[in-house]
């Protein structure tokens, strides 16, 4: 399980060659559900005040400040350089990795790894789900996708097809940003990018195979 998140605004959704691993301590910090919420909006919306993510959320700006505290803490959120001087501090999100097997198979780790892990695929769902339900803008018609492939690798073969896959996504996320701090900002909206790739489980006829000893 890891979560991959650009350095610029967005940190979603617990990536390929994540950058920070969080500690199981953390782990168990943002395994909260009013923290995960908040740190979702923030990957989805951008950054936001306290108050905004209490209004969003339907909580007091109390509870959420609270709470933004702590992710800060545990190094998940921090302030936001584009928002300074006003009366309240806006935060953004950091981006992290989780060892999910790791941290599944640690029985001090493994409740709040379950947590995440759920949140990841409800998060998604979500995203998914409303993105497929609601009215399409013409203009995006042929700048989207949700697309599933099913092949055959070898491990060194899926290890060069996931680095090739991220530098493409690194090239495009790094010119993406240049131009927004270029002040290009026309036609831009927050763009979501999902990618999983992963061995299927063996089926019972593969799973009993053993090759055959020559001679």
């Amino acid at each position: 399980m890891a979560e991959r998140k650009t350095p610029a605004d967005d940190a979603a959704t617990p990536a390929l060659f994540a950058e920070r691993p969080i500690t199981p301590e953390a782990l168990k910090a943002l395994a909260h559900p009013l923290r995960i919420a908040m740190y979702n909006l923030l990957g989805e919306r951008g950054p936001a005040t306290a108050s905004q993510l209490g209004r969003a959320l339907g909580e007091s700006s109390g509870q959420t400040s609270y709470h933004l505290r702590q992710l800060e803490r545990f190094g998940f959120v921090e302030d936001d350089p584009e928002h300074t001087g006003g009366r309240e501090r806006w935060w953004k999100p950091i981006g992290f990795s989780i060892d999910g097997r790791a941290m599944l198979a640690d029985p001090a780790t493994a409740p709040a790894a379950r947590i995440m892990l759920q949140s990841v695929v409800a998060d998604r769902a979500d995203v998914l789900t409303r993105w497929m339900t609601s009215e399409r803008d013409p203009a995006w018609d042929d700048a989207q996708i949700n697309d599933r492939i099913t092949t055959e690798l070898t491990p060194t073969e899926a290890h060069d097809l996931i680095a090739e896959v991220q530098q493409v996504l690194d090239r495009h996320v790094d010119a993406a940003k240049k131009r927004r701090d270029a002040g290009e900002t026309d036609g831009r909206r927050r763009y979501r990018i999902y990618l999983d790739a992963l061995p299927l489980p063996l089926s019972d006829e593969e799973g009993s195979a053993t090759p055959q000893a020559e001679g």
